[in-house]
């Protein structure tokens, strides 16, 4: 018997229905090709810390770091009734196909139930990029022996335990932490790409709250040449950009030295030269085709939609054989479904959005972008419509999404966009002004495709009139421009999924900047929404007409934390090792180790921890950590909240710790302890190593202590055995 192994149901009905002759049961799907059945998301999990020891069920600092010598899974309660038909299928099989989802994830949710479960039949596998019968086809003729992803398994598997450990312990280590200084009721979760993703907006509100506008000048001129006027503008030279009147970013600040220098230049001699004149021809090349991220920013832009809006519309897209695989982290495409171009764009005329049917019209499918290239495909592709034509009732995000995949896969049937670009450069007054201009040569895919324009602030509107190097020019008017610096702007969901994929321009290591600029970012393309929603949930972050903002919460965590953890340095590094681990290039011991040693220096940092402390609290004199009311059976008292590293407890005085300890010395002066000569208070009769002694029961606040003679206090003053 031939089993197929499907992520989920959906996916498991496509697959039986192209099979043939499906005849459904509990928990599968009997075909002629053989028995479909599926998982529902994570059938198994990793166990919570108390199921590798009881003792972990309770919070304690001393328990830090938890690292499980043999990891272990559970199934999932949920999920119990589906595991158990998977396992019995697997039993009677003669061969497994393994249909997960063609990712890192989707590898791990099949493999780790085949493991789970001690399979040894032979296992084959299956890389559904999309359902539609076509493509399903295609890919069981195309089955590929499943050991060939054990490194993506390994990926996988790495990526997991790493969160496991940063996330239980972490967690742990920074709520104990926060207790200590008073907060109760805060947990604070902490996770591997969850905790620097806050961190950027809480750095990005504070460069905002700080911004101070800084007003800024820009000189141009008008010059005048024999074959046309054009605007050039000032160009300081680095001689000149070291004087105070710049600032870092090379923008002249000083109002007083920009009216001089503009009335330097509209003083004769009005004769200037063009110093330089370069034209080049620049080839622009079609937009890629979507990955998931780059369909989130894209559809923020437009529509203003999230990223989990986003997801869920291209998953329903998906299912419903319209478009690929939605959680690909690849810009690009197979060359073998270039052959498929023709048949695609041929459907996608049944579309009813004007602006892509005109794009699809003029489409030649006979032009191989750059975005068909088969070393940047993995285990998945870029997202495109399939070859399923369009029909039936999409709600209007799909039906948006949709012409926005379809818009992207049209323009990859386009020429480039050819266009000369000059650059000039005039000497004036023994100062360099520069122009730009360029002149379209062909349109390309920009006839038809929009696409946001960017125009430098040299650039000018018009054409640059013919000219060359040593042409004479003079100086017909100036302007004086002044411009005022802007504040940074506020991430919306869209943006930082974008800045999370783009994560090389957040870390603080320029080392580690040029390092990662070339790698995936921060969390996977399936994860990055549901990272930021759940940090809406949590309470970290709020929405606010949908631009991203910090709790006060969220200032809390992240100025407790060292910056290794709220810095995405760390994090993009190990994305990168994760990536590269799929490839085949590192081991799973190797990453885990270093996971080990990161998780283990950050639990010791959480013992000094900086959190405020929390608003109505009473502090230990001793270590001054927070104290806690709790109730006993002599009444009510207050310990401290670092136990049992600290075991100071006071009694309670009328709803406040009574740190003179005037409660408990008042009860045992009644039953008749003896009096401290210094303070009045009552002795207490304790044992030290030099044996008994007898010390004041308000200790700290008086510190007498006096030798035990014959069971009482000795006043004689000789010297106490506690000392």
């Amino acid at each position: 018997m031939r089993l197929y192994i499907a992520e989920k149901p959906s996916m498991a009905r496509e697959l039986a229905a192209c099979l043939k002759n499906p005849q459904k049961a509990n928990g599968y799907i009997k075909t002629s090709g053989g028995i479909v059945t599926w998982l529902v998301g994570h059938v198994l999990r990793q166990v919570e810390p108390d199921g590798y020891d009881p003792k972990y069920k309770f919070w304690r600092a001393d328990d830090l770091p938890i690292v499980p010598k043999k990891w272990k899974l559970e199934v999932n309660p949920a999920t119990v009734q589906q595991f158990n038909i998977v396992k019995a299928l697997i039993g009677k099989a003669d061969e497994i196909i393994h249909a997960g989802d063609p990712d890192r994830e989707g590898q791990l949710l099949v493999d780790e139930v085949l493991d789970f479960v001690g399979n040894k039949k032979p296992v084959k596998r299956i890389l559904l990029n999309a359902l539609d019968e076509t493509s399903i086809r295609r890919a069981n003729a195309n089955l590929r022996d499943n050991a060939e992803f054990f490194n993506l398994k390994q990926s996988a598997l790495a990526r997991s335990r790493a969160d496991w450990l940063i996330g239980m312990n972490l967690s742990r280590a920074y709520t104990l932490a926060a207790q200590r200084k008073g907060y109760d009721d805060l947990v604070l979760p902490i996770g591997r790409v969850k905790t620097p993703t806050l961190a950027l907006i809480v750095r990005r509100e504070r460069e905002i709250q700080n911004f101070k506008p800084v007003d800024f000048f820009n000189i141009r001129i008008l010059f005048a040449h024999a074959n046309g006027d054009f605007v050039a503008q000032f160009k300081p030279s680095k001689k000149m950009l070291d004087l105070p009147a710049f600032d870092r970013e090379g923008r002249l600040i000083d109002k007083n030295f920009a009216t001089e220098l503009a009335k330097k230049f509209s003083s004769k001699p009005f004769d200037g030269i063009i110093s330089s004149y370069k034209t080049t021809e620049k080839k622009e090349a079609q937009p890629l085709p979507f990955s998931l991220s780059s369909l989130q920013v894209a559809a923020g832009k437009a529509f203003g939609y999230t990223p989990q809006q986003v997801l869920d519309a291209a998953q329903k897209l998906y299912e419903k054989k319209l478009t690929s695989y939605p959680r690909s982290d690849c810009e690009y495409l197979p060359t073998t479904q270039f052959k498929d171009a023709q048949h695609i764009l041929k459907n996608l005329n049944a579309t009813r959005d004007d602006a892509l049917k005109k794009l699809v019209a003029h489409a030649n499918a006979t032009i191989k972008s750059r975005a068909w290239n088969d070393k940047k495909i993995s285990a998945h592709h870029a997202i495109i419509p399939t070859q399923k034509i369009l029909s039936g009732t999409l709600t209007e995000i799909e039906m948006n999404i949709y012409n926005l995949i379809a818009r992207n896969y049209a323009v990859q049937f386009y020429p480039l966009h050819v266009y000369d670009e000059t650059v000039v450069e005039v000497k004036y007054k023994d100062e360099t002004f520069t122009a730009r201009g360029k002149v379209v040569k062909q349109l390309g895919w920009r006839e038809f495709y929009i696409a946001p324009k960017t125009k430098a602030d040299d650039e000018t509107e018009n054409l640059l009139p013919q000219m060359k190097t040593g042409d004479n020019v003079t100086y017909k008017k100036g302007q004086l421009k002044k411009g005022v610096t802007k504040p940074p702007v506020r991430f919306t969901s869209s943006s930082l999924v974008q800045g999370m994929k783009e994560i090389h321009k957040y870390v603080k290591n320029p080392d580690a900047k040029k390092q990662l600029k070339d790698v995936y970012g921060i969390g996977t393309e399936a994860t990055r929404a549901e990272i930021i929603d759940d940090l809406i949930r949590r309470g970290f972050l709020k929405l606010s007409k949908k631009n991203l903002q910090p709790t006060a919460q969220a200032y809390l965590l992240i100025d407790a934390l060292p910056d290794e953890m709220t810095y995405p340095d760390a994090t993009a590094i190990w994305e990168d090792k994760l990536h590269s681990m799929s490839a085949g290039d590192g081991t799973l011991e190797d990453f885990l180790s270093g996971q080990v040693k990161f998780t283990s220096s950050l639990v010791e940092a959480a013992k000094n921890a900086k959190f405020v402390d929390a608003e109505n609290i009473f502090k230990c004199p001793i270590c001054g950590s927070a104290l806690v009311k709790r109730s006993g059976k002599n009444g009510d008292f207050w310990g401290c909240r670092a136990y049992p590293e600290c075991n100071a407890i006071f009694d309670d005085d009328n709803g406040k710790p009574d740190f003179d300890r005037k409660v408990r010395s008042a009860r045992l002066l009644k039953e008749g302890a003896p009096k401290c000569p210094k303070c009045g208070g009552a002795l207490v009769k304790r044992s030290g190593k030099n044996g008994d002694f007898w010390g004041c029961s308000t200790y700290p606040k008086c510190t007498a202590t006096f030798n035990d003679k014959d069971g009482k206090p000795d006043f004689s003053g000789k010297k106490s055995a506690r000392r």
